[in-house]
């Protein structure tokens, strides 16, 4: 016999989930980029139609109050990034919440200090604009997701922050990937409820495919988050390599691409991305100029 599944009662009122579209028209945030200070500001853009044609404008940033997913392997520089964008909104006059799961947050200082020298924000200024909230020191924070979310509104509220790293997601649920979904889908709703900008840093298994969105948990940030930005890094072992990247063996060639954002559109194409001297990031040229740059000085071009 099949079972049957029964819907509960409750004394649920439905009218307060159903609104008309143009009731929300004064809830709705604006369009406009918050600035990471890296190549990625210019691969967002919003489209508007001038003189029956369609106009494209770069928007000069990450999607205003967007929740983004940054993913990839070890040492692709998925902090490096998450360290970049927090030290320039903090030294611009923006506070920041830096959540930090992974490392102790005494040495989240020097990292940003580094980054502020290099940026040429004042370290002063970033001091002031950016709080910590240490998780990775707090197992009462990091493996209790009701604590988690009590201390970031604390931290949001409280210190009335603009912009919200979390480095890394992964590290709440960590040996625990079943709960994925659930505690990612309650960190987003919260950073929405709190009108956050935000990156959620991931984490990538062994088994699981470089270039793809995929990260601990599956999918379950990506499809839950409102973008995904995949970090990569590309070893060249081989002379069929080699010759493919114009790129000598030994050396590795880092690439970056945004995977998907449902807020605004944006470039699809992977890009050849470079960490600098002084730890900062920023993009070259697409990985297919690149390539082809590569074949033509092969055949003499």
């Amino acid at each position: 016999m099949e079972r049957e599944d029964k819907a509960e009662k409750t004394s649920f009122d439905p009218k307060g989930a159903v609104r008309v579209l143009g009731e929300y028209e004064g809830e709705a945030p604006e369009i406009f980029g918050v600035p990471t200070s890296t190549g990625l500001d210019r691969l967002f853009f919003k489209v508007s139609q001038e003189d029956g044609k369609w106009k494209r404008e770069p928007l000069n940033g990450i999607p205003f109050r967007a929740v983004i997913n940054i993913t990839g392997e070890p040492d692709t520089g998925k902090s490096l990034l998450a360290e970049q964008f927090a030290a320039y909104q903090a030294g611009r006059g923006y506070k920041v919440c830096f959540v930090t799961v992974e490392s102790p947050a005494q040495f989240l200082f020097r990292a940003i200090q580094a980054k502020a020298e290099a940026l040429g924000v004042p370290f002063d200024k970033v001091e002031e604009n950016l709080v910590v909230v240490d998780a990775a020191t707090n197992p009462a924070i990091r493996e209790n997701l009701y604590n988690f979310l009590q201390t970031l509104r604390y931290a949001v509220e409280t210190y009335e922050t603009k912009n919200t790293v979390v480095d890394s997601i992964t590290g709440l649920y960590e040996h625990r990937e079943i709960m994925a979904r659930q505690v990612v889908r309650a960190v987003f709703n919260e950073l929405k409820k709190l009108g956050q900008t935000a990156i959620l840093i991931s984490q990538k298994r062994s088994s699981q495919s470089s270039e793809t969105a995929e990260a601990a948990g599956g999918l379950a940030v990506a499809h839950i988050v409102d973008g995904t930005i995949v970090m990569d890094k590309i070893l060249i072992t081989n002379r069929w390599d080699a010759s493919l990247y114009g790129a000598p063996i030994g050396s590795v060639i880092r690439t970056i691409r945004i995977d998907g954002c449902r807020l605004v559109p944006h470039d699809t194409r992977t890009w050849v991305f470079q960490i600098k001297e002084d730890g900062l990031i920023d993009l070259v040229e697409p990985l297919e100029n690149l390539i082809s740059k590569a074949q033509s000085k092969s055949k003499g071009g």
